[in-house]
């Protein structure tokens, strides 16, 4: 089923998509997109969407379990507070990329703007995977509780991220492939090589990152990689009343 997003307010073009959906469709494609807000808001398993634009802002917001395929760029706020699926985007995104992201997927082929996976989440069997093919701006990962976030790095950039990385993280790994300088992450974090289990992990994603996104593998090295830990699990516990 095909949608066309031309000129249409952003609360009508929701509308259309879970009427289909709410209506048996497992597939749709969603056509001139333009920054229309909201979109896969919910959206549960065993849907698939495909956006041919750019959506606007907070994408799979609360989605649980949908596959959305970006053909393109998009905004900020992608996977706010996701469940469970998948996005990937075949261009940029903005920033807060992840946010409170509790389960699911995304991949981004490219660079995303700032506090990308800011207070990212697990619980139980929800894990939350963030992948990033280019790099990432200042506070990528701050207050990260859970899950990993993974910088890729394929434009070969010296440092991939900015500083004030994983500012407040009490949880959760950070895998970046390229220098990262002490200067550069808060004060919680600590620098480790990757373990095996750990390279395994970096290694399977990468394989369905391109996948998912088309691109040639290329070899990764497990000494190119950088694993930022938290060092506590409780940063800021001088500060509480309890």
């Amino acid at each position: 089923m095909i949608i066309d997003a031309q000129g249409v307010y952003y609360k009508k073009v929701n509308e259309l998509i879970h009427q289909a959906v709410d209506g048996g469709a497992k597939y749709l494609e969603l056509v001139n997109v333009k920054g229309q807000r909201y979109i896969g808001t919910g959206l549960p398993e065993g849907v698939e969407l495909v956006i041919k634009g750019v959506p606007g802002n907070d994408l799979a917001c609360f989605m649980n379990g949908a596959r959305i395929n970006v053909l393109g760029n998009a905004q900020d706020a992608v996977g706010n507070t996701m469940n469970q699926g998948k996005v990937v985007i075949h261009g940029v995104a903005g920033d807060i990329v992840g946010y409170a992201m509790r389960g699911g997927k995304l991949f981004v082929k490219g660079d995303v703007g700032y506090r990308a996976g800011i207070h990212m989440k697990a619980f139980h069997d929800r894990f939350p995977v963030v992948a990033i093919g280019g790099g990432a701006q200042d506070y990528l990962g701050e207050y990260m509780a859970g899950g990993v976030l993974v910088v890729f790095n394929l434009n070969d950039l010296t440092s991939p991220v900015g500083s004030f990385t994983g500012t407040g993280m009490h949880g959760g790994m950070i895998y970046v492939r390229g220098k990262v300088e002490d200067y550069q992450v808060g004060a919680e974090v600590g620098f480790a090589p990757l373990s095996l289990e750990e390279w395994s992990f970096v290694e399977k994603l990468y394989q369905e990152f391109t996948k998912d996104l088309g691109l040639k593998e290329r070899p990764l090295k497990k000494q190119e990689f950088t694993k930022l830990y938290p060092k506590s699990a409780r940063p800021y516990g001088n500060l509480y009343a309890y």
